[in-house]
């Protein structure tokens, strides 16, 4: 029985980055071995088990291929017999399919001599490439995902061409097709929280597979804009933009996905009007369902993004806003009842408006004016309003309105106080 330590962990300590979760293969034991030896299984699929000390998990050396043609799962082979190589082979990239002794786990620093090596992953992760490992990569079309994924985390390194080609063999293939949502969703989120999420979509649209799963998003490109708004023209090139701001400013996965669906109506803008996107925030709402729906995004994560489609225009022109109409903007993002979640639409919409060719560093205004209008309005002491309102004899929609009076008159002064010239 031997023991080794494999992929992301030995990977990230290669290109000196922070320790991933360690995962062991063992080769040359049986099920039956590690039960014996204290080991906790857990794997449904996969013989997988527990260290019974550091609760790490080890995997048998295995080797796999898919059930049938409609892809719905893998049989798995593991016994004493797979070695090290074989279950190596099915790993997804050369950069993952590099292996430790145990004994040499802990140093600090790997010499070449330490690595086990059969497909070359440490030649790629110094030439920066991203290579399929055998053709076993085939067999999985959730690679597809990772490897973008992968993309948008090491955003420096290229596809190796034939890798390419195999990706764009498999969705040709229809591949992509059969995918499962839940696993789509997992690394679609994954990708959108990496340095540089835009990488993970260029990629996906190299290979064909963005149109397959989100085609929503592939259109965005070549449709125009008009310049005086977005310098940079291209749709597409402006939602990566968006992306990479998302990133920078550190949004949470909410706010990232808000602004990979804020423009979507801007794909089905009639050829006669465009540059011109008239009435494509509701369109953008409406796409969003169809997506959400498809990936089984969670309800958090798509509440807050159909508020982003749909008001993310009026927020960034809602400098012209008189405090009645701000009110009635706030009352529509919910942000009374959801200040927290306010925070995020302004978040995204901020990404919006940075996320354009030379205006990436231009301050966003309507933000500290609509949070301040909001706290303005929070600050209403709206029981003693609903006691008086009910002593006179008002009926619920009379004391809403009283209500609304009010804060509109907060909303007023802080609008007043906002515009002010400072004196100091």
């Amino acid at each position: 029985m031997q023991t080794y330590l494999v992929g992301g962990a030995v990977r990230d300590r290669l290109l000196g980055l922070p320790g991933s979760d360690r995962d062991w293969v063992v080769v040359g034991a049986s099920p039956e071995e590690m039960t014996r030896q204290g080991y906790l299984p857990v794997g449904r699929d996969f013989p997988v088990f527990l260290h019974p000390e550091t609760r790490e998990e080890y995997a048998l050396a295995r080797t796999e291929r898919k059930s049938a043609p409609g892809y719905r799962g893998f049989v798995v082979h593991a016994d004493p017999g797979v070695t090290l190589e074989e279950d190596l082979a099915r790993r997804d990239l050369s950069i993952n399919a590099v292996a430790v002794p145990q004994a040499l786990a802990d140093k600090e620093r790997f010499d070449d001599k330490d690595l086990i090596d059969p497909y070359g992953g440490l030649a790629d992760l110094r030439a920066k490439v991203l290579r399929h490992v055998t053709d076993a990569f085939r067999e999985d079309p959730v690679r597809i995902l990772r490897l973008a994924r992968f993309a948008a985390r090491f955003a420096d390194f290229c596809v190796a061409p034939p890798t390419l080609q195999l990706m764009r063999q498999m969705v040709g293939d229809g591949e992509a097709d059969a995918l499962v949502p839940e696993r789509v969703w997992q690394e679609l989120a994954r990708g959108l929280m990496e340095d540089k999420p835009s990488r993970m979509f260029e990629v996906l649209r190299e290979c064909g597979a963005l149109k397959v799963l989100l085609p929503e998003v592939d259109r965005l490109w070549g449709v125009p804009q008009p310049e005086v708004h977005h310098p940079e023209v291209d749709t597409g090139v402006h939602l990566m933009m968006v992306l990479d701001m998302s990133a920078r400013l550190q949004a949470p996965l909410p706010v990232r996905f808000a602004c990979l669906t804020h423009d979507l109506g801007k794909g089905t803008t009639p050829q006669d009007v465009l540059p011109r996107h008239i009435g494509h925030e509701q369109r953008s709402a409406r796409l969003l369902k169809q997506v959400c729906e498809r990936w089984r995004v969670p309800v958090d994560i798509r509440e807050l993004a159909d508020v982003v489609a749909r008001e993310h225009g009026n927020i960034h022109r809602s400098g012209d806003l008189n405090a009645d109409a701000v009110l009635r903007l706030l009352e529509r993002c919910d942000a009374i009842r959801k200040p927290e979640r306010f925070g995020q639409v302004l978040l995204a919409c901020e990404c919006d408006a940075r996320g354009r060719l030379g205006l990436e560093d231009r301050p966003y205004a309507p933000r500290q004016r609509l949070q301040g209008a909001l706290q303005a309005a929070l600050a209403v002491a709206t029981e003693p309003i609903a006691q008086a309102a009910l002593q006179r004899g008002a009926k619920g929609p009379e004391i809403g309105a009283a209500i609304g009076r009010a804060r509109a008159q907060a909303v007023a002064q802080a609008l007043l106080a906002s515009e002010a010239p400072s004196t100091s």
